[in-house]
């Protein structure tokens, strides 16, 4: 690796481990748990990903979107039943990964993309408004104005600093120099030491102290399910919005296997669970985090922090990790897509709003799932309106059908009335030259076709059938 990216990568994963600390220890207050498996988490789940993962750059750790899943696991039964689950779900993401389900992302159309990516930066956004929050109320007077000033501060370093030099990362100056403004003058702001203690020692490798029963496995299998499924597709959506950005290419699977291997390591370890994070990928990338390297920094700055340095990390003012965290939100949002909405089909513009406030009002798998089945079921629409046929008499006193488009559930209907079973002539010739055959209910369209003319006693021949759909004809048992 070149002496200049290897700068790049280490100053980075720094910017990023100082964003990380209050989003973990957030999560982990949110899933009613000790701030130190979420930190633990971090470290682990970061540094096993950028090691072993698919999408060099991308940062993974304790995720909001998988802490918010388990809340009512932890209140109900605890901790340890937390870790059992975390380990499962790490199984299961595993099992994913080995059956090269990754290629499944591709799947999710644009605009599911555009309304994910718009989501998820209001939601980062919306979130350090907590910060805003002293005792169950929002700031007031002067120590509001000292959080916007600080934030505000910061996040003029982080526009304005690229103008002067792009040496250093923006992020990591402005958090280092409003950090040291606050300590020298002794600024009155609330700092990261305020939402918890950090120091600790090294994760220890222990088994969750839950019985290894059924009824066990019956109790954290669904919250193991869900966490898999809202992870996997993070990271993954994360990972597709990573290759548009460094315009490369990441392994899905290998990401897959990597975060499930991540996960099962932390809640050995005592750690939540984790998946990628679109707003710290966001800071390692912008920082010039390209490499493995980053990632790595990251998760081990991390560690440092909890075994030696919380006496100095817990002095960083929360409001510059909110500037920085503010000016992230405004990077991610994908502002081009609100030129577009004219210029794009109406659905597709409805399913880009729908992800979005879907994300921001229950959660991201739900989000992703609303619109990709909104978006399958436009295409399978407009491609059933698309169906014709071109009729014509022969000489030899039959008549001709020459049927153009994809025959498949939603066309069925459309395909049937094309034809005029009753005042056709005695032979009628069915060209398939430009008919695609997709799933059973063509081939019983054709099935019924044929009754009909049957029944009037007339002669229905099918000719020009591609090599699949003579394949799909012959395994339901018909003849071509």
């Amino acid at each position: 690796m070149k002496a200049v990216s290897l700068r790049a990568d280490v100053l980075a994963g720094i910017t990023t481990s100082f964003a990380l600390v209050p989003e973990c220890i957030a999560f982990a207050l949110v899933a009613q748990l000790n701030p130190l498996m979420g930190l633990y988490g971090a470290f682990i789940i970061c540094t096993i990903t950028a090691l072993m993962g698919g999408r060099p750059g991308m940062v993974s750790g304790a995720a909001g979107s998988m802490a918010v899943v388990i809340v009512a696991l932890v209140v109900q039964h605890g901790a340890q039943y937390l870790l059992a689950t975390v380990v499962l779900s790490g199984l299961l993401m595993m099992l994913f990964a080995t059956l090269r389900l990754g290629k499944l992302v591709r799947m999710v159309p644009h605009p599911v993309m555009l309304g994910f990516v718009n989501g998820l930066a209001i939601v980062i956004a919306m979130s350090q408004l907590e910060h805003f929050k002293a005792d169950g109320g929002w700031l007031q007077g002067e120590p509001l104005l000292w959080m916007a000033g600080l934030v505000a501060l910061t996040m003029v370093v982080v526009y304005g600093l690229p103008r002067l030099t792009k040496a250093v990362p923006p992020a990591l100056v402005a958090i280092l120099g409003v950090g040291l403004l606050t300590w020298g003058l002794q600024l009155p702001t609330r700092t990261l030491g305020d939402m918890a203690h950090i120091a600790g020692g090294w994760p220890t490798l222990a088994w969750p102290e839950v019985p290894l029963t059924l009824e066990t496995l019956q109790i954290i299998a669904p919250y193991a399910v869900l966490m898999a499924m809202v992870g996997l597709l993070e990271t993954l959506l994360t990972l597709n919005l990573t290759d548009e950005i460094t315009q490369t290419r990441g392994r899905t699977n290998r990401e897959c296997l990597a975060l499930g291997v991540a996960n099962v390591s932390s809640g050995l370890a005592g750690g939540m669970g984790g998946c990628a994070m679109i707003g710290q990928t966001m800071i390692n990338l912008n920082s010039g985090g390209r490499g493995r390297v980053s990632g790595v920094v990251a998760g081990v700055m991390i560690l440092l922090f909890v075994l030696v340095l919380s006496p100095l990390i817990e002095q960083i003012p929360l409001a510059a990790l909110v500037g920085v965290m503010f000016v992230v939100a405004q990077q991610t949002f994908a502002w081009g897509s609100l030129r577009v909405f004219n210029k794009v089909p109406r659905n597709d513009a409805i399913v880009i709003v729908l992800v979005t406030v879907i994300t921001v009002l229950t959660d991201l798998a739900l989000a992703v799932l609303c619109g990709v089945i909104i978006a399958a079921l436009n295409f399978a629409w407009q491609h059933a309106r698309e169906l014709y046929a071109d009729a014509h008499d022969e000489a030899d006193g039959s008549k001709l059908y020459r049927v153009h488009g994809t025959l498949f559930f939603a066309s069925t209907t459309d395909f049937l009335k094309l034809f005029d079973a009753a005042g056709d002539p005695g032979r009628v010739t069915l060209d398939c030259r430009h008919l695609s055959f997709v799933d059973y209910s063509a081939i019983e369209a054709l099935h019924t076709l044929r009754k009909r003319y049957q029944r009037a006693g007339k002669h229905l021949r099918v000719v020009h059938l591609s090599e699949r759909c003579k394949q799909l004809l012959r395994r339901a048992g018909a003849h071509d």
